[in-house]
């Protein structure tokens, strides 16, 4: 028998069948978050499961449901027979609310009507071109593809400098402040049995009262190793287990959306595995959300890796650096749609739960999320705080990762580009030409970039006419400025964006970044040809593969 369906089947002393059950599904979500669990009537008085037995909280059920009598039972105990009754509803509503609330803003339809019928159009029409005239044709591509590319460029280039502008600090409240909230952490695991260790002991270095920490740690119920390494230390650690009931599309993004209606705290935080956050990250993010206004739902921390060894590791370190400390900071002085990192995003848990959470059909959830909250009059900030993560160091594994990530790009692009006038009227024309620029942008760079490069070198030996012109100098100027112009410019950001975070010593490794580029477009067609073959499927990322530790490993 498996260890999900023994733990399902077990079932505790002071639990009740469902037919003499006083509990409703309805209610399912204060029975998470309140920790209890109505049983039965006996006389006048309700009988409850507890696993908070604070005098708050007995106040608060007695106030809900009347006269009650009490029993005092462990929280893992609870959970487990809240999963046994309602985990198919918990499951039914982490895939399918989103959809069914907001079809429009779900990846679950990969493409809409209206985008098949764009598609068809613009291949009939590139048909047609190449048919009467193929040499004008594959030119006006190139000159098309050109100027998307070094608008882009340039773009990003703007972004630099405006993110490397100067911040105001926010003062950090102290550890033993009264007023702290409760603060939810949610840690997705699948198949990272040997890491938690690790990770439990960086949760347990961060700067905040252990009464105000609400970490669940979100698993898979067949994952039978994580799921043992996870009890093994649940007594001797202050987390609850949450195990999701397996099913599809099995994604990061279902798991947490199961793991919300667990969640206590007024803000919430989601970490990977392998992260190793700054111990007063929690602080700042308490002390950031005080002095910002209601609308900034969520704020992104930056990331950075802690192992930068080899070639790839240093490379996607300078990419973070840009990313992190200079694009995504340079969307926020513009207040336009920010994309999310995968990680260390902080939200209003109320908000959070008002927008639908976390789309489990979008394998790069985090920045559809960023351009949802947008879309419904959200707005996102930067956080002045790093979390240390580890970087992939075998080729193999970062393509895998980037191709996710890319994909999830596609999607998100499709998905916020079907209704061009809505996002318009809610994030303005800025926002909207800013968002085809950074993710429509993003992708369309990484699949032309190799071609570019091909009619660059075409142009130098095909002596060919088009209009009068050679077609080597209408490939080789176009060509020129996109692939030799753009990558010049992407050059000089890797370069300078680790002199300006403080690191010169990767900024040598910013003149591969050509190469690297390469290397994305591999993963950009490798996504591609996913999102048409398998789009919802979740490429997982191998952990724990480097022989550095964190900060705190």
């Amino acid at each position: 028998m498996s260890h999900f369906h023994a733990a399902e089947d077990v079932r505790p002393d002071w639990a009740c069948d469902a037919e003499e059950s006083c509990a409703d599904g309805a209610n399912v979500e204060s029975y998470l978050r309140r920790l209890y669990l109505p049983l039965r009537r006996d006389g006048n008085a309700l009988v409850v499961a507890l696993a908070d037995a604070s005098a708050e909280n007995k106040c608060w059920i007695e106030a809900a449901l009347g006269a009650a009598s009490f029993i005092e039972v462990p929280r893992s105990e609870l959970f487990l027979e809240l999963s046994r009754r309602y985990g198919a509803e918990l499951t039914d509503r982490a895939i399918f609310a989103l959809a069914r609330e907001q079809p429009e803003l779900s990846a679950r339809r990969v493409v809409s009507s209206g985008q098949v019928r764009g598609l068809v159009m613009a291949a009939f029409a590139a048909i047609c071109a190449l048919l009467v005239s193929p040499l004008a044709a594959v030119a006006a591509f190139v000159v098309a593809m050109t100027a998307i590319f070094i608008a882009g460029a340039f773009f990003r280039v703007l972004l630099s400098w405006l993110g490397g502008l100067p911040r105001k600090s926010v003062v950090v409240p102290p550890s033993d402040d009264p007023i702290l909230p409760v603060y939810s952490i949610i840690v997705p695991l699948y198949r990272e049995a040997r890491i938690v260790p690790d990770l439990l002991r960086a949760l347990s270095s961060l700067a905040y009262p252990r009464a105000k920490l609400d970490i669940k740690i979100v698993v898979e119920a067949d994952d039978v190793e994580t799921v043992a390494a996870c009890e093994e230390l649940e007594r001797s650690h202050p987390f609850d287990i949450v195990r999701v009931p397996p099913s599809l599309p099995r994604t990061k993004p279902k798991a947490v959306n199961f793991a919300l209606r667990y969640a206590r705290g007024d803000y919430l935080v989601i970490y990977d595995a392998e992260d190793r956050p700054e111990k007063d990250q929690l602080l700042k993010a308490v002390a950031a959300f005080r002095r910002a206004p209601r609308e900034i739902a969520c704020l992104q921390a930056r990331l950075a890796f802690h192992n930068q060894t080899r070639w790839l590791a240093k490379s996607f370190s300078i990419d973070y650096f840009t990313w992190f400390g200079s694009l995504l900071p340079g969307l926020e002085r513009l207040n336009v749609p920010m994309p999310l990192g995968g990680t260390s995003n902080h939200f209003r848990t109320a908000v959070l739960r008002e927008i639908g959470a976390w789309d489990p059909f979008n394998v790069t959830e985090d920045a559809d999320i960023g351009l949802r909250l947008a879309q419904l009059g959200y707005r996102t900030a930067m956080l002045d705080s790093t979390t240390w993560e580890e970087a992939p160091e075998r080729i193999d594994v970062w393509i895998r990762q980037r191709s996710r990530w890319l994909k999830g790009y596609m999607q998100t692009w499709l998905v916020h580009s079907r209704n061009a006038r809505r996002l318009i009227r809610q994030v303005g024309l800025g926002g909207f030409l800013a968002f085809q620029l950074f993710i429509g942008g993003a992708v369309l760079s990484a699949l032309v970039n190799p071609i570019l490069w091909l009619f660059f070198a075409l142009s130098c030996v095909l002596p060919l006419s088009v209009f009068g012109w050679s077609f080597s100098d209408t490939l080789g100027y176009a060509s020129a400025v996109g692939a030799v112009g753009s990558n010049g410019l992407l050059t000089y950001l890797a370069v300078s964006g680790p002199a300006r975070r403080g690191d010169p010593k990767l900024a040598p490794y910013g003149l591969t970044v050509v190469v690297y580029w390469l290397l994305i477009s591999v993963a950009a067609y490798r996504g591609l040809w996913h999102l048409i073959t398998k789009p919802f499927h979740w490429e997982k990322t191998t952990h724990g593969l480097s022989d550095e530790g964190g900060p705190h490993a």
